[in-house]
């Protein structure tokens, strides 16, 4: 592993998952520094789909880079990235998650020795809950109806800008000195769950309450006819996060980008001048 830009100036960077929270930004900002990018999803110009092996080839076909992003749940396919070396991929960076070994995250954990095994020069981007799980993901609905479960307690978590994941994602796309290196990327300050809730609470003028308990969890899952098996086993893995302690903020954006990560409060002003939580989104 030379850590060397890959060789052809004019190749694309496959960005997968392209319609996604972090894709479209890796996307865009490849795109602002020209770079050429071939944005790939089930239903862009370059279909991909993880679940359709002849829509691989072309997506793979003349890159030398790419942008891992696994969909929710899906494990990563062994045969995807021996196909991608083979056609001649020579850097992946692919997105995974804080704290997976805690948590007993096995799909992360498998697709990261993937890559690390694969051949190719490669980074892993360890991501902190986004903030843009509130307005564009998993937590939406639960800030519109004022009430999000989830037992954490008061464990204060490192919030991070997709904005700024997808910049250091694309640092390491684009510049040398980043292959075999795992960052741990995170917004600038340790909140509750709680206080980001609060944060959104002022800009956006909402009551969003917090429960921490895992019986609150249970209720909730319960309310959404979820099997009792996950929801146990999602308990004892939010459980391993906590016993770890509040996350500490790391310099990972700053030192790569040249720019500090975005303050919670700053994405919830922006979000709510979007209006991002209002019944027209």
């Amino acid at each position: 592993m030379n850590d060397a830009t890959p060789t052809t100036p004019h190749a694309p960077v496959l960005v997968l998952g392209a319609r996604g929270t972090t894709g479209r930004r890796v996307a865009a900002r490849l795109r602002e520094a020209h770079h050429p990018v071939r944005a790939a999803s089930r239903d862009s110009e370059v279909p991909f789909d993880w679940h359709d092996d002849t829509t691989w080839e072309p997506a793979l076909t003349g890159v030398e880079r790419v942008y891992l992003m696994l969909p929710h749940e899906l494990p990563l396919a062994p045969e995807f990235v021996s196909r991608a070396v083979t056609a001649g991929v020579r850097r992946l960076v692919l997105l995974s998650s804080r704290a997976i070994e805690e948590m007993g995250d096995e799909r992360l954990m498998a697709a990261e020795r993937l890559v690390r095994d694969s051949g190719a020069d490669w980074t892993v981007v360890r991501a902190d809950w986004f903030n843009q799980n509130f307005d564009e993901g998993i937590f939406r609905e639960a800030v519109r109806d004022g009430s999000l479960a989830l037992p954490l307690g008061e464990c204060r978590q490192t919030f991070v800008d997709a904005d700024d994941i997808a910049a250091v994602a694309a640092v390491a796309l684009t510049e040398d000195g980043h292959t075999g290196r795992t960052y741990e990327v995170t917004g600038p300050e340790a909140l509750t769950f709680a206080d980001a809730l609060a944060a959104i609470g002022r800009a956006a003028d909402l009551s969003v309450a917090f429960h921490g308990d895992p019986d609150s969890y249970r209720a909730a899952g319960r309310a959404e006819g979820r099997p009792d098996k996950d929801v146990e086993r999602e308990i004892d893995a939010f459980a391993a996060l906590a016993a770890q302690g509040d996350a500490r903020p790391t310099d990972t954006v700053l030192r790569l980008t040249g720019h500090p990560p975005k303050r919670f409060a700053t994405y919830a002003k922006e979000a709510a001048t979007r209006d991002a939580w209002s019944d027209g989104e």
